[in-house]
């Protein structure tokens, strides 16, 4: 990913109506930080790297997937680091896939981004996270080798009762689309 794809993302967040104040300034710290990385999307080059993330969403909109991550010991959405030349939306797509073993889809094609956070991830590095809504059937999710076994479906009340404050922005931006009239 070069400079002309930061520029897009960079573009894409000045557009971007921020659901709350933590997402605003996950907005701006993006902006700040983005621009100084010498490969952003590539976790190994700095501390502080954009990461891709998914909201995955049964396709009646009714029930989101969390899965319990090993290492947190929490209940999140799927996600994780970009590979070396996927954008960022292969990469949350991917993550999900592997992560929830469900077959999830973007919801709005290549218009699926619905968030940002900045928050603190292991060994000290900083995720600059995108987040994309994602659909799937409402089928038993079958994660991959080696990912957590604790994943399942949850009505929106418990989901957001579940979430930490990343997560609870993201779950309301991703209704919030969804039900967007037009």
């Amino acid at each position: 990913m070069g400079m002309a794809s930061i520029d897009r993302w960079c573009d894409l967040l000045d557009a971007h109506e921020p659901v709350d104040a933590r997402e605003r300034a996950s907005i701006a710290e993006f902006r700040r930080v983005v621009p100084l990385l010498a490969r952003p999307f590539d976790e190994s080059a700095d501390p502080v790297h954009v990461t891709a993330s998914a909201i995955v969403v049964s396709e009646d909109a009714a029930r989101t997937v969390l899965h319990l991550h090993k290492s947190l010991e929490m209940w999140i959405q799927p996600g994780g680091h970009i590979e070396a030349g996927e954008d960022p939306l292969a990469a949350a797509v991917r993550e999900a896939r592997e992560e929830t073993g469900l077959p999830v889809r973007p919801w709005f094609g290549d218009d699926s981004f619905v968030h940002v956070d900045v928050h603190p991830g292991p060994r000290g590095h900083t995720h600059l996270d995108l987040r994309f809504l994602l659909s799937s059937p409402l089928v038993d999710p079958e994660p991959a080798a080696g990912e957590s076994t604790e994943v399942d479906w949850f009505a929106w009340a418990d989901a957001a009762l579940m979430a930490d404050a990343a997560l609870d922005g993201a779950l309301e931006a991703a209704r919030r689309r969804l039900h967007r009239p037009g």
